[in-house]
């Protein structure tokens, strides 16, 4: 049978037996309606091709049930699968993600800051380029809707919700040292704070282990093509002999993605066996990093903490509270830390600590010693909320937990 047909939602409400406020409401939330109401207006959905239109009842509201997800380039599986999980976990808590990449031009990310704006978002889950990113264009955003970074971050008060590079850094330079030669760390071009969080890290980490550390500065200025980087620079040293040691610890998974094409190219075998040449281990757990030759030990980032509690509180404070799109508003401090800890959350104060177990993925490229940490402590200072790395193993753990990489 064809379905009728309704051009309005007046129409629509008339052919229902309702009122159209009762069908607004309805619409926005399913369950605020009487159940008897919501199975009458969802019969007529079914015999009717009648679908809202979300951009005009977005023109009489003063916020949306959108929320924006913002990072540097949809090209990089992280980010890819962040936006995945963040799409779906989003649709989930009822709102509509708006995807928007940067593509790692800041004039295209402050475009999309202030697209987000004429959208009149609900929230925004952003991961910014850091270094070359307008903190002007995120502070109207701020003003106007809870937003929270995730990943990287911009100086302020905006909260923030990712890896705790300084213990992460610390787990596997004190498992490399342990397990084998210390390592040297390969640099990159600093886009955001995790590179020289990292960095400083990896220093301490080593003075402290009584070695010395070893800095490979990067040669490559600003640019997001870290897989290239890493080949050009180790194809560098290689072809001059002056690489510094044969344990090279990587700032990240697509640097060390660079490092091993370039070892291969010059017929060197990484591995942690007897008789390889190098060995070689990274950061991120990037989606990639299992399906290298060898598969590459890293450090994992929690992509289920991260997602979650970005989600609940962008979406937890624009629903709980109606801090978004209100009309220009801006919601001072005392406004945005009663949202806050309606989702659960201190204002930035001391330290915070999470429970998030951290781990280490090992693989053929450096040892089979297992390491585990948990419950670390972070100081926070200008990071108002940290979701500390999550590392996970997938050879090397005790008998009980081993698992073939």
């Amino acid at each position: 049978m064809e379905k009728m047909t309704h051009k309005t939602m007046e129409d629509f409400a008339k052919s229902c037996g309702v009122s159209r406020p009762t069908l607004s409401k309805y619409f926005d939330d399913p369950t605020s309606v009487k159940p008897v109401t919501r199975a009458l207006i969802e019969a007529a959905l079914r015999s009717s091709n009648y679908q809202p239109n979300i951009y005009a009842r977005n023109l009489n509201r003063k916020r949306t049930r959108n929320i924006g997800i913002l990072v540097p380039a949809l090209t990089d599986p992280f980010y890819a699968e962040m936006v995945n999980r963040l799409e779906l976990r989003l649709r989930v808590e009822g709102y509509w993600p708006i995807v928007f990449s940067s593509h790692g031009l800041p004039e295209l990310e402050r475009e999309a800051v202030n697209t987000m704006l004429s959208l009149k978002v609900a929230g925004a889950v952003a991961a910014p380029l850091g270094q070359t990113s307008d903190p002007r264009a995120f502070e109207r955003l701020a003003q106007n809707v809870p937003i929270v970074y995730f990943d990287t971050y911009i100086e302020g008060n905006t909260p923030f919700i990712g890896n705790d590079n300084r213990h992460s850094i610390a787990t596997i330079v004190e498992y490399l040292c342990r397990s084998g030669e210390a390592p040297a760390y390969l640099d990159i071009p600093h886009v955001n704070h995790n590179s020289p969080e990292r960095l400083a890290s990896y220093i301490a980490t080593m003075e402290a282990s009584g070695h010395e550390p070893l800095v490979i500065k990067t040669t490559a200025s600003y640019t997001w093509e870290f897989e290239h980087v890493g080949y050009q620079q180790m194809g560098d040293m290689l072809n001059a002999n002056t690489l510094p040691r044969r344990t090279i610890l990587c700032a990240n998974d697509r640097l060390a993605f660079g490092v091993m094409a370039a070892a291969f190219a010059h017929g060197l075998k990484v591995g942690r066996k007897k008789g390889d040449d190098l060995r070689i281990a990274a950061h991120d757990d990037h989606p990639l990093s299992r399906y290298t030759c060898p598969p590459l030990t890293t450090m994992a980032q929690d992509f289920a903490a991260m997602t979650a509690n970005s989600v609940d509180l962008a979406a937890g404070t624009s629903r709980r509270y109606g801090c978004a799109g209100s009309g220009g508003r801006t919601y001072g401090p005392s406004e945005r830390d009663a949202c806050h800890a309606a989702v659960g959350l201190t204002p930035p104060q001391g330290v915070v600590r999470s429970e998030t177990s951290s781990k280490l993925r090992h693989a053929a490229t450096a040892s089979s010693t297992a390491c585990r940490a948990s419950g670390m402590y972070l100081p926070i200072d200008t990071k108002p909320w940290i979701c500390p790395g999550h590392w996970r193993s997938t050879t090397g753990m005790p008998s009980s937990r081993r698992r073939s990489a």
